[in-house]
């Protein structure tokens, strides 16, 4: 089968082309310059050297790929997080998120593509008692960085889940990545402040924060976009849900780093900090599990603690 993955060279994007090409796919990658086309090429895929923001760029390079299926795993966040990274690097993110990605999906049906699978968030789920399902709304009215998100994440799904007749689209919403190539990981930039005593939780700390391992996701994806013509959302999340304050204090103890300090919420205290801090809610995996046989591994530094 013929797949395009845009975001090809990207942290998603790198083990999902590696899946494809080991299971005898042709797999083709959408990235943004020559180092990006280095790793694909590495991974055993062709290179498609575009600007995702240049329609008729972005369609030449598609329909000259001719997929029959597409992958939009495009991003742009930060190597460093903080909350300040994040607001900086916001404008660029939802750019490449909704303008790149309504590009990729339209030169993919210009190319006749038949399947879309695009990547979005299961972190903004309006608060509520118990996990969250697919069903369930996103927050609205939210402080500025979640309401940003929020608006880019429904644009994204709302023109995946009005694909035309003889396309179907899958909307994928991941936990927070961690493993190897990711933020949460030893070696990665919140193993490194952890290290650095620079972690931090607000006020109680009980949201609950959504993961999946790196290649587990990857596995999923991979599967969902060649075995399967499901439609709709999905959460692509592990089974183990677990509020902010112990997931950093594990992950702290897992890195080798000092145990996160604890500040108190000010009218002065950053907003969207403290919805990811004290709002959030997790998301179940039940659709992934009982519709994909979706079988992830347990958070990796709660293991310890069986």
């Amino acid at each position: 089968m013929r797949v395009l993955v845009a975001g090809a060279g990207g942290a998603i994007g790198r083990p999902v082309v590696r899946r494809l090409v080991s299971w005898g796919h042709e797999v083709s990658g959408i990235v943004r310059g020559s180092e990006g086309a280095a790793r694909v090429t590495a991974d055993g895929a062709i290179p498609v050297v575009a600007n995702v923001l240049d329609f008729d760029e972005v369609v030449k390079a598609v329909v000259r790929a001719r997929p029959e299926v597409v992958i939009d795993q495009l991003s742009a966040l930060p190597r460093h997080y903080t909350p300040e990274a994040m607001r900086e690097t916001l404008a660029r993110t939802n750019a490449v998120r909704v303008v790149g990605g309504a590009n990729v999906q339209e030169a993919a049906l210009v190319a006749g593509a038949r399947r879309f699978l695009a990547q979005s968030g299961c972190y903004f789920y309006r608060p509520g008692d118990g996990l969250a399902e697919e069903t369930e709304p996103f927050v609205s009215n939210g402080p500025p960085l979640v309401a940003a998100n929020v608006a880019a994440f429904e644009q994204l799904e709302d023109r995946v889940r009005t694909l035309p007749d003889g396309t179907t689209g899958l909307v994928l919403r991941y936990g927070f990545f961690y493993g190897p190539g990711t933020w949460y990981s030893p070696e990665g930039d919140m193993g490194q402040q952890a290290r650095a005593g620079q972690l931090g939780v607000l006020g109680s700390g009980d949201g609950v924060w959504s993961f999946v391992h790196l290649e587990d996701a990857a596995e999923f994806t991979a599967r969902a976009a060649v075995e399967s013509d499901a439609t709709g959302i999905v959460n692509v999340t592990d089974s183990d849900p677990v509020p902010m304050r112990d997931a950093l204090s594990a992950f702290a103890d897992f890195a080798g780093g000092e145990q996160p300090a604890v500040y108190p919420i000010t009218e002065e205290t950053d907003r969207d900090g403290v919805f990811y801090a004290t709002a959030m809610r997790g998301a179940s995996n039940r659709r992934a599990r009982e519709e994909f046989s979706f079988d992830p591994r347990r958070l990796e530094w709660l293991r310890r603690e069986t």
